[in-house]
């Protein structure tokens, strides 16, 4: 899947010089704690979120330091401090560096951007101008409709194929160790493991194979030094 096809089209958006309150008012009436910002060309310029508000003089919570830190910060730094704490303006809170991705980008590219800049929201972006946004609500919406897809009907042997292809595609799979057999849609587990996390994984790939009603884990459990100790 791909940004266009998850993100959220009719998107609210704000300008540089709207005022803070009024950002905020927005915000609260529209439930939402982003906002893109665009200039009088529609360009996106910055994102104001909830955490570019937290740190206000009017609710006494502007960042502080010890004297000894706040010492050694040039004037540029203190400056800018103080226009986020006392700025009245959305272009002087905003963040100007937004996490933007093109309309083909695939969603574990929006994923990983989410991750490594830790927000909340993606712009969605063409020749820079706002097209959409992709936020975690809107994640949460396409993995909703591609997991509410009916199960395929399948008989027990199509299904024991599909789990053991999905086990042999993996490193912790049980090669050779472990045996599976399905059973009116019922998938039994039978083998050996040697580490509880690798149980859990394999029980898991068993139970999203359409079709499957439910798992019976039958699998023993050995710790892998005390297996090795015995010569297993």
């Amino acid at each position: 899947m791909y940004a266009s096809d998850v993100m959220t089209k009719t998107v609210i958006t704000i300008q540089p010089n709207t005022s803070v309150l009024d950002a905020i008012r927005l915000m609260l009436d529209q439930r939402i704690s982003g906002l893109p910002v665009v200039d009088d060309a529609g360009e996106l310029v910055g994102m104001l979120t909830e955490g570019d508000m937290l740190r206000r003089v009017e609710t006494g919570t502007e960042r502080t330091r010890p004297r000894w830190l706040d010492f050694l910060r040039d004037p540029g730094s203190k400056a800018a401090d103080y226009v986020r704490s006392h700025g009245r303006k959305v272009g002087e809170l905003m963040t100007g560096d937004v996490a933007s991705v093109r309309e083909n980008a695939p969603l574990e590219e929006v994923v990983a951007l989410m991750e490594s800049r830790r927000v909340k929201r993606v712009a969605v972006v063409r020749d820079n101008r706002l097209v959409g946004i992709v936020s975690r609500a809107d994640l949460l919406r396409a993995l909703i409709e591609t997991t509410a897809v009916p199960p395929a009907a399948a008989t027990d042997a199509a299904m024991r194929d599909q789990i053991i292809a999905e086990l042999q595609r993996q490193s912790w799979g049980g090669h050779g160790q472990v045996t599976v057999v399905v059973t009116e849609g019922v998938a039994y587990l039978e083998g050996v493991v040697y580490d509880l996390r690798e149980r859990d994984a394999i029980r898991v790939a068993a139970e999203n194979v359409p079709g499957v009603v439910s798992v019976r884990d039958n699998l023993d459990y050995f710790e892998a030094n005390v297996a090795l100790s015995y010569g297993v």
